[in-house]
């Protein structure tokens, strides 16, 4: 028979095996939240993938959207460590308004055309021209009132010198993720995107694509920032360390995004 005091070892012993035995990083992995443009939507899992090899004890998690929405979301605290807008404006705005220390350059968004992969469009050789094409019904972009990306295909179009004719086809996706859908699934005829949308692989064999010259859409110099606020500031400025690096770099310019930020 044992003793009731040696069964009590036995049970602490047994316990401090088992408790050995169960895996550690799950219990330790620390998330960093990160609001994220959604011209982001195919590069950024490829990055946390990356982040998180070099960082096995973090958890990078990611939400999408326009950037505006992002913006009006933390002006009313919503719990974010991390902001990676399409564009300088609202980062700079959070920075003035005390919510971040500072902002930092991670990419230089591109502007493309986008069309159904069988459309009659040629859009590689007449570029923006295609837009007064009559078989051209409905033209998606972003929302300009909140997307940058969306403000960016104004001002192109701007540049163009579109006429109202061409500004009477344009149907606004709530965000650049959005306006690429209605080109691929047809309902519209063409759209102005994000460069980083129309090369991934989500898309590849559905739709073909034409960046714009810089002379039309100089591109844009994205920023993000750490918000002090955040909950997890160390992960965040891991990550943040993280997208200044050259295997980062290496990533964003391979969906689309130039580096000369």
């Amino acid at each position: 028979m044992i003793h009731p005091r040696g069964a009590l070892v036995l049970i602490g012993l047994l316990f401090a095996a088992l408790s050995c035995g169960e895996p550690t990083g799950s219990s330790t992995r620390r998330p960093v939240s990160v609001a994220a443009a959604s011209d982001l939507r195919f590069a950024l899992p490829e990055l946390e993938a990356a982040f998180e090899r070099a960082h096995p004890d973090a958890d990078l998690v990611a939400s999408y959207g326009s950037s505006g929405s992002f913006f009006a979301q933390i002006v009313q605290d919503a719990p974010y460590d991390v902001f990676l807008s399409a564009d300088a404006e609202y980062p700079q705005k959070l920075v003035a308004a005390g919510r971040a220390e500072s902002s930092f350059p991670y990419a230089v968004g591109q502007v493309a055309l986008l069309v159904p992969k069988d459309s009659a469009l040629d859009i590689e050789r007449r570029g923006l021209s295609v837009l007064q094409d009559p078989a051209v019904k409905k033209i998606a972009t972003a929302n300009p009132a909140h997307a940058p990306y969306g403000r960016a295909a104004m001002a192109a179009l701007d540049a163009f010198g579109a006429d109202a004719v061409v500004r009477a086809k344009l149907v606004s996706g709530d965000n650049v993720a959005q306006a690429a859908q209605f080109v691929e699934t047809g309902a519209a005829d063409v759209g102005l995107v994000a460069l980083s949308l129309a090369v991934s692989d989500a898309l590849k064999g559905k739709t073909r694509y034409a960046v714009l010259p810089t002379a039309l859409s100089p591109g844009l110099n994205q920023r993000g920032v750490v918000l002090r606020a955040a909950r997890n500031p160390d992960g965040a400025a891991r990550f943040v360390a993280f997208l200044s690096g050259t295997e980062a770099r290496q990533i964003l310019v391979r969906n689309g995004y130039r580096s000369d930020s």
